[in-house]
């Protein structure tokens, strides 16, 4: 029985060591295909002497608006796209209690003015009663009061109409300027509720680009500086002049904000384009900036890396630190040096350690 378990064990134990080298010899990677790839060389961005910074396309003229009165819309009379004039209707919220309450306000103005004639016409017999001292001093001083709170009942129930009024204004909104919608927050039915944005509008052909510049240069610019915008998604060059100029940067991670008009042009422009500016002084710091397109990163979670190529001709995939963006190009901080290679697109999926073949 004894050497029936010892057999059994010692087959127990040429199996598994017959299947872990059986394992080994099928590795998936090694004997995996290599996948044809393109590659690109990271190239440090230094030919250019100038300062350039990245910003982003915004009009002149914008508006969130909202509302500081809670209730259903009954109606929205845009759509994202509308042109709107400057007073036009865009939304109606209900507002039928408002109108219970101006209601109660005029019924209440009524009576003031009622109570306020009556005390009006008092006091004046009163004072012809005084001055021929018909009556005593205490007398007139009552009457007097009494005047004066019916004169001041009245004015609140006024002020009171005012207020409703100015409700009514929350209750229907309206453009304060000519302009396009940009964007349409709720619909029919909804709820409305105060500090949430409902509608936005911009005013067309004016725009403005912000853009954010280093502390080793933001001595050098100054308001009226005329510079030059390149919108790369469009092609296009447009010229602009420095309008603002923040004086810190407390609140904008060591960077200094910069506002620039740009001229009117005939370019279809758009808000939220992304451009490079360029300051007509050469740059103080050297500049070596690498920017890798946007598509060819790889994301996972808050991670963005990108597939580079090892010594032996395998996929690596290496986790970067990312910097601004510059219209479809970013900036890496760290990760990736000028002069390594990484793949932009391959004829198959990769992953870490397959092999390929560079076309």
């Amino acid at each position: 029985m004894k050497k029936n378990i010892h057999f059994l064990a010692f087959a127990f134990a040429v199996l598994f060591l017959t299947s872990c080298g059986s394992d080994e010899k099928k590795d998936p990677i090694a004997s995996a295909p290599s996948i044809s790839v393109k590659v690109a060389k990271v190239a440090a961005n230094t030919n250019n002497p100038f300062l350039m910074v990245s910003g982003k396309i915004q009009a002149a003229q914008s508006a969130d608006l909202g509302t500081r009165m809670t209730g259903y819309v009954d109606k929205v009379h845009v759509n994202v796209g509308d042109k709107v004039a400057k007073g036009q209707l865009l939304l109606s919220i209900n507002n039928a209690d408002l109108e219970a309450k101006k209601a109660q306000v005029a019924a209440s103005i009524t009576q003031a003015k009622v109570v306020y004639n009556n005390a009006e016409k008092n006091y004046k017999r009163y004072q012809n009663l005084y001055e021929s001292k018909s009556i005593s001093q205490k007398e007139m001083d009552d009457m007097t009061a009494n005047y004066q709170i019916s004169k001041a009942g009245l004015e609140a129930a006024n002020q009171m109409k005012n207020e409703v009024n100015a409700q009514f204004a929350y209750s229907n909104i309206t453009a304060p300027f000519s302009g396009i919608i940009t964007s349409k927050n709720i619909e029919n039915g909804d709820m409305a509720s105060p500090g949430v944005l409902l509608i936005s509008l911009e005013k067309p052909a004016d725009f403005e680009v912000i853009a954010m510049v280093p502390e080793t240069e933001i001595s050098e610019i100054k308001k009226g500086t005329e510079v030059r915008v390149l919108v790369k998604s469009i092609n296009a060059a447009i010229s602009g002049k420095v309008t603002e100029l923040s004086s810190s940067a407390k609140n904008t991670g060591g960077q200094y904000l910069v506002k620039i008009k740009l001229e009117k042009t005939n370019t279809a422009i758009l808000s939220g384009m992304f451009a490079n500016v360029q300051f007509p002084i050469e740059r103080k710091a050297a500049s070596n900036m690498v920017l890798i397109p946007k598509e060819v990163l790889v994301t996972n979670g808050q991670l963005s890396g990108v597939y580079t190529v090892s010594q032996s001709n395998t996929a690596v995939l290496r986790w970067l630190r990312l910097g601004r963006d510059f219209g479809d190009e970013i900036e890496v901080l760290s990760g990736l040096n000028s002069g390594e290679s990484y793949i932009i697109s391959s004829e198959g999926k990769l992953y870490n350690g397959v092999k390929i073949t560079i076309q």
